[in-house]
């Protein structure tokens, strides 16, 4: 018989604090991208969607929707982290964006567990915190996020299946 492998994220067993976990490949951003994702969201900014009025403001072009920013960060982590290991995500705080994500910039994520514990009222499962680090292809931080998630142990979680 045929031995499958099925892509996961990993247990909250195998999670290491202080270690920098970089997500590749990084994802180019695109006009089309910012312009969907800010229409789909009914978020009518004209920074992101009017290049004639952004270009008179201090950045000089449209930016990428903050929001788009954000989820694409977290979403880099997920194959790698949290793919089939995460019950659900608790929160994000300390929320920030201290560079610009400009339409044709790369975005790389790195992630650090800086926390984890496991749940006094859930057996099986733990709680993890990690601060994802957005940074675009020059190096310069376009997103953070501290981030929250109920995380399965292994044991736990094969006994579920």
């Amino acid at each position: 018989m045929t031995r499958v492998v099925e892509q996961r994220g990993l247990y909250f067993d195998e999670l290491e604090e202080d270690v920098i976990y970089a997500h590749k490949p990084g994802r180019t951003v695109t006009e089309a991208d910012n312009v969907l994702f800010t229409t789909m969201t009914m978020n009518t900014q004209a920074l992101h969607l009017d290049a004639a009025w952004s270009s008179g403001q201090p950045f000089g072009q449209r930016l990428m929707n903050s929001m788009f920013t954000l989820s694409t960060m977290v979403g880099q982590s997920v194959t790698q982290l949290t793919q089939g290991t995460i019950i659900a995500q608790l929160g994000l705080t300390d929320v920030a964006f201290p560079h610009p994500l400009y339409h044709g910039d790369t975005l790389y994520t790195e992630t650090v567990i800086t926390g984890k514990r496991l749940s006094s009222s859930r057996p099986g499962q733990g709680v993890v915190t990690m601060q994802h680090t957005g940074r675009n292809q020059d190096g310069a931080v376009v997103a953070l996020a501290t981030r929250t998630c109920l995380m399965w142990t292994k044991e736990a979680h094969a006994a579920t299946s």
